[in-house]
């Protein structure tokens, strides 16, 4: 990713600033060493005066979110509730800031490009509107392996059932599951108050309130949002949601049937290699394929076990997984800017 194109930005506002995906927002333009004359931190009044490290350096001073917050505001980043995205996306809209929203809110507005630049950035070239959506975390690692395999033999069905971490759920989420498990290691039992039951030791197979066709919220944008990214509105596509007692990482168990047949699983090993954002790690029999830890604070979605699904002709098994809270927000939402303001500098 270029640095060149965001630093053309000149005032940036990141709304969400305390929570995970604002704080990584922030280290990720600390790492890349990119400089904006003026960044608004944004959050709630709880969160006032703050001050936020970056980078190893202290960053600068929460400010609570008012309706006028965005006044010179030239970008604004929302990692925030449906509700509050709600609120005050409006808001920076009439000051004039373009929005990357990381919520559900837009993402399946027509007008509202939903965008993973490795695979549809085509989108952002015609763009003239202020509101562009970042994907569910679930979904961004799993068109990421998708769309190379899409190019090359079609898809015909797709069944992914997902493991994903607690820091999908926000920071709150992240510290229930360090409470509970630092109880439970001395005996003691910690309340559940995030999740509906204990998520410590524990793995509960429902994301989201429960939808009429049987389906859980996560589950739908799965769905739904998969179909929008990769332009396949009838897109066969089945997705169980289950949330694990890991801290960082989002797992994804891939079946996928293609319309046409590949000759053997290496030449599908080096398709995905070869995918802009993926790396292979794939040797089970010296017991390399990727987990959370080589996931965690990595740009990397990680592909692995990948094997030849007897059951059906042009069936593919693997495994992906991606630091959620990165790549699964924060990142994606920086690479939606670079990429759009590329594509203003050419025209």
């Amino acid at each position: 990713m270029s640095t060149s194109y965001l630093e053309s930005i000149q005032s940036l506002a990141i709304v969400g600033a305390t929570g995970l995906v604002g704080t990584e927002f922030l280290e990720l333009l600390a790492e890349r060493k990119i400089k904006i004359p003026q960044i608004k931190l944004l959050a709630s009044s709880e969160s006032d005066g703050v001050s936020i490290a970056a980078g190893g350096e202290l960053g600068a001073t929460v400010e609570t979110l008012k309706p006028q917050s965005f006044k010179g505001v030239e970008v604004a980043f929302f990692s925030v509730p449906n509700e509050v995205t709600e609120t005050f996306v409006p808001h920076a809209v009439k000051a004039g800031a373009l929005v990357i929203d990381d919520s559900s809110t837009y993402r399946l507005q027509d007008s509202v490009p939903l965008v993973v630049p490795e695979v549809n950035p085509q989108v952002l070239r015609q763009f003239s509107g202020q509101i562009i959506a970042t994907p569910n975390c679930t979904v961004t690692p799993l068109v990421l392996a998708l769309k190379p395999l899409l190019d090359e033999y079609g898809l015909k069905r797709v069944v992914v059932s997902t493991y994903q971490s607690v820091s999908g759920a926000g920071r709150a989420a992240y510290e229930e599951l360090s409470r509970q498990t630092a109880a439970l290691l001395n005996g003691q039992h910690e309340q559940a108050q995030v999740f509906p039951h204990r998520i410590a030791f524990n793995c509960l197979p429902q994301i989201g309130s429960e939808l009429p066709n049987g389906n859980t919220g996560e589950e739908e944008k799965m769905v739904r949002e998969t179909r929008k990214v990769l332009g396949l509105p009838e897109l066969a596509i089945s997705a169980f949601c289950v949330r694990v007692p890991t801290f960082f990482g989002h797992g994804l168990s891939v079946n996928v049937e293609l319309k046409e047949e590949f000759k053997d699983i290496t030449e599908i090993r080096e398709l995905l290699n070869e995918a802009s954002g993926l790396k292979v790690l794939d040797k089970p029999s010296h017991h390399i394929y990727p987990t959370g830890v080589e996931a965690a604070g990595s740009d990397d979605t990680f592909v692995g076990r990948v094997k030849r699904d007897h059951s059906v002709k042009s069936g593919l098994n693997f495994w992906l997984i991606t630091d959620n809270i990165r790549k699964g927000a924060a990142l994606n939402a920086l690479q939606i800017l670079d990429t759009l303001l590329k594509y203003r500098r050419m025209s």
